[in-house]
């Protein structure tokens, strides 16, 4: 289900980028899952695995607003988040939002590169 974005190299899930897939998997039984290792885009070595996008289409997110969906989504991720991953991105849907969306993800904003101390991101 991890289908890569514009430029996004092709490479194995590593993992980091296999555990979060499982995870969300059992979390969420999700209709569509995708989690895209955007780490690439980012000064840090190559193969890393520090920044991810995830898609989660789901009826667990029916009735709930977007806060609570993230919220559920980094609950779930909580050891990674304290550990290997730095950013994680997050589009929580449902199905039917999903489709009305035309299934069309949200392009990822590049990354400026320094620190917020030099005018970097």
């Amino acid at each position: 289900m991890d289908a890569p974005q514009a430029n996004q190299p092709e490479r194995p899930a590593g993992p980091v980028q296999q555990r979060i897939q499982a995870k969300l998997d059992q979390a969420f039984a999700p209709a569509e899952l995708q989690v895209l290792n955007e780490s690439y885009m980012h000064n840090v070595p190559e193969g890393s695995e520090s920044h991810f996008k995830v898609v989660v289409i789901s009826t667990r997110f029916d009735g709930e607003r977007l806060v609570a969906r993230h919220r559920a989504v980094t609950t779930t991720l909580a050891d990674e988040l304290a550990g290997p991953v730095h950013a994680l991105s997050i589009e929580a849907h449902t199905p039917d939002e999903w489709q009305a969306k035309g299934h069309s993800i949200a392009p990822s904003p590049v990354c400026l590169g320094g620190s917020k101390a030099d005018g970097g991101v």
